[in-house]
């Protein structure tokens, strides 16, 4: 059995969303001292929307994967449906990371979560 899905090897390859927003109104960035890995999210929310999200990632193929994958799951969408984005759901998204690697998508909810805190503190709107 391989150790990754197709689907974690194809957003790790081919990554979606990768970059900087300029006029993000909502910036997170999280890290694992541990594994090393750094994640950066960049969100460009307009009514309650979620238009744009791009990310960077400094780490392994599943925080690439989990970083990809996340933002597809939120581009589009209000951010209340954003902030109930978990962890599971990327895993979920990607067709399963192996366990010792669940912690790429844990990043991947923190990061949306800080960027959506950092949207709340600049523009006083809550995302609950």
């Amino acid at each position: 059995m391989a150790l990754y899905s197709e689907k974690v090897m194809e957003h790790f390859r081919n990554p979606r969303n990768v970059g900087v927003i300029e006029d993000a109104n909502g910036i997170g960035e999280v890290g694992n001292a541990k594994c090393g890995d750094i994640m950066k999210m960049y969100l460009k929310i307009e009514d309650g929307i979620i238009e744009d999200v791009k990310f960077e990632t400094f780490g392994c193929g599943s925080a690439i994967a989990s970083s990809s994958m996340a933002t597809e799951l939120i581009k589009g969408k209000p951010v209340s449906e954003a902030r109930k984005l978990t962890n599971k759901a990327v895993a979920e998204a990607l067709d399963g990371l192996p366990d010792y690697k669940m912690h790429c998508s844990v990043l991947a909810e923190e990061a949306i979560g800080s960027a959506l805190d950092d949207y709340e503190k600049r523009t006083g709107i809550s995302t609950h």
